[in-house]
């Protein structure tokens, strides 16, 4: 154990230990330590206790051979043999007590600060999401929240043990006899020799062998997403994906066996340098033992106090780079917690009321918020330093949509839609101007009732790796099968849903990859409805699905925008014919208003879109039927 303790030590990277770090990341460390202050103080207590222990087995073995053995007194042998049990049974309640005291501290500093950033996280915006990368993003939760929690139980109690072990144990011997110890202390640049040499060895494998595994995990995860495998299968050839994982997986084999090799390097060393220092005070203690200057009970206590000291010595080597470890792992914890979330609740949030409500801009100006606001350089993928955009994306939009109309949103690409759609839902805040929902600005409303409000089907629906009775679920958690089953068979996709073998409990895939992309869509528009909002928001649902698909998503959709209010980004044209406005956008800005019919027969850009897609669409036809007609000769 000690010279594991040891090598976990040097492996970690010494770098962290010339880290500065402010005083107020003490401070806020020392918070955390408040809430189990007297869990922590009871746990230092018996860890002393443990280190105390250290030297009571080797002195009652000297007083054992001195008083029992050589003077030939059965009856102390027999008691101190017994009182060396019961020393061995009190070290092994205190050792479960400390190992229970441990746990309960370290799992719960565990649950406190992976509680904390999840809830963090989630309050984040959208854009956070987009710049982040979720691998770094889960490490913050996992290691380094693991890490910070080892300031209260490992690196606490193994440099307070290693501290008072050393100076007990030092104490004792010379106590004992101060020639053997002055000898044996000789000895201890021996021991550290091989073991910095290793650790600097180690320091390099581990994080060489961190970086392969990582490639080698980030290559796993690439192939064996459906997307991924989808990819792989139509385009890859398997001997090269094959040789290529294997060459990856050789090199971690190579790591882990050189890693092995310095690992048993060290213990060879240790177990080398142990044994000459315990032949020194064997041939030492002889000599003095022979001229009667030292007992034998004395030697023999001297040998098994010497194999105590060398393993906390090392330790204490290393302390600065334990502490600052646990230190920075807490850091990058407190990084993430202390990036504010871009959208807030106010203290004192408006309720919206129920049913289809009116949506209204009012001079809405917006500009994406530079990644110094939403992100991390540490959680981006390429770790460069955060630039502001910068560049307005709405400016000047203002509408209303009236209680149970239909909007329309159509322009080209990149013209600002669906941005005005996400400010509907407020995954962003506007930076001028105002959105409301039944006269309240969304920016004053409570989240709860502006995610009752308003739902959102997107192009590409995402559903969870679960079933879809799971997926309707999330939506309305209390909804009954009998609610489930009505808003399947609104959105059109019962009789599919029916026919599966496992029915609502059937597991639709990683991001409901075993469905189609109209099927899909179709159980998003369920769920929708088993939300029950006033306001619906479509960005492109039917964008992307062959004629089949879009023509029983649109059926579906016309019973989920009956009665409420909606907000349609159109992709083709003539799905918005019955809205009852239409707004052109282009560049940010609403440059046509009014019906399909009105800015159909105009000379601007909605008639010149829709003449381009009427153009497209017979030339289709009439490819199709050519293809026919071919078929047929």
């Amino acid at each position: 154990m000690g010279a594991h303790s040891v090598m976990r030590s040097f492996s970690r990277d010494p770098e962290v230990a010339r880290r500065h770090v402010a005083r107020d990341t003490w401070r806020r460390v020392a918070g955390y330590a408040a809430a189990y202050r007297w869990r922590i103080g009871i746990f230092l207590v018996l860890t002393v206790v443990t280190s105390l222990l250290v030297v009571v087995t080797p002195l009652i073995l000297q007083r054992l051979v001195d008083d029992g053995v050589t003077e030939g007194d059965r009856g102390v042998v027999l008691f101190l043999a017994g009182l060396t049990v019961v020393v061995a049974l009190v070290e092994a309640a205190v050792t479960l007590v400390t190992r229970w005291l441990s746990a309960r501290i370290g799992e719960g500093l565990i649950f406190d600060l992976r509680t904390q950033v999840f809830d963090h996280v989630q309050r984040q915006p959208v854009a956070f999401f987009t710049r982040t990368q979720t691998g770094s993003l889960v490490t913050r939760l996992n290691n380094d929240v693991i890490g910070a929690q080892r300031a209260f139980t490992t690196v606490l109690s193994g440099v307070l043990s290693n501290v008072v072990s050393v100076v007990v144990v030092v104490v004792t011997m010379f106590a004992l006899s101060w020639q053997i110890t002055l000898a044996s202390l000789a000895l201890v640049p021996l021991f550290l020799v091989p073991a910095r040499y290793v650790g600097r060895r180690l320091q390099s494998l581990t994080r060489e062998s961190f970086a392969l595994n990582a490639e080698l995990g980030t290559r796993m995860t690439e192939r064996f997403n459906v997307g991924g495998a989808l990819l792989v299968r139509l385009l890859g050839e398997p001997a090269t994906e094959s040789r290529q994982y294997g060459e990856r997986a050789g090199r971690v084999r190579d790591i882990g066996i050189r890693i092995a090799m310095a690992n048993r390097f060290f213990v060879a060393a240790l177990a080398l340098v142990a044994a000459l220092a315990t032949a020194l005070t064997y041939g030492i203690g002889g000599l003095l033992a022979i001229s009667g200057e030292l007992t034998i009970g004395t030697l023999l206590a001297l040998a098994a106090l010497l194999g105590r000291l060398y393993g906390p010595l090392t330790g204490l080597s290393n302390v600065r780079v334990d502490v600052m470890t646990t230190v920075v792992s807490f850091e990058r914890v407190f990084e993430v917690l202390d990036l504010p979330p871009l959208v807030t609740e106010r203290d004192d949030p408006v309720e919206l009321p129920d049913g289809p409500l009116e949506v209204r801009f009012d001079d809405v100006t917006f500009t994406y918020p530079g990644s110094e606001k939403v992100s991390l350089s540490s959680l981006e993928q390429t770790g460069a330093p955060v630039t502001p955009e910068g560049r307005p994306v709405l400016q000047g939009v203002e509408f209303v949509a009236a209680p149970g109309s239909k909007v329309a949103l159509v322009g080209p690409s990149g013209a600002g839609k669906t941005t005005m759609t996400a400010l509907v839902a407020r995954l962003y805040d506007v930076d001028g101007g105002a959105v409301r929902l039944g006269g309240v600005d969304v920016r004053d409303a409570s989240f709860a009732s502006l995610r009752q409000a308003v739902g959102v089907v997107t192009q590409d629906a995402h559903l969870f790796h679960d079933t879809i009775r799971e997926n309707l679920a999330y939506a309305a958690p209390g909804a009954t099968e009998e609610q489930m089953w009505q808003a399947l068979e609104d959105a059109q996709v019962a009789p599919l849903v029916r026919s599966l073998p496992e029915g609502l409990d059937t597991v639709v895939g990683d991001r409901g990859h075993r469905l189609s992309g109209g099927e899909k869509q179709r159980l998003a528009i369920a769920r929708l409805l088993l939300r029950d909002p006033g306001v619906v928001v479509l960005d492109e649902a039917t964008a992307h699905l062959d004629s089949g698909s879009e023509a029983a998503v649109q059926a579906a959709l016309e019973r989920t925008l009956a009665g409420r209010t909606a907000v349609v980004v159109a992709h083709r044209l003539s799905t918005v014919r019955d809205a009852d406005l239409v707004l052109v956008v282009q560049d940010g800005r609403i440059v046509e208003r009014g019906t399909h019919a009105t800015l159909a027969g105009t000379d601007g850009l909605y008639a010149t879109l829709y003449r381009t897609q009427l153009l497209a669409d017979l030339e289709g036809a009439t490819a199709a039927e050519e293809e026919l007609a071919a078929e047929a000769r």
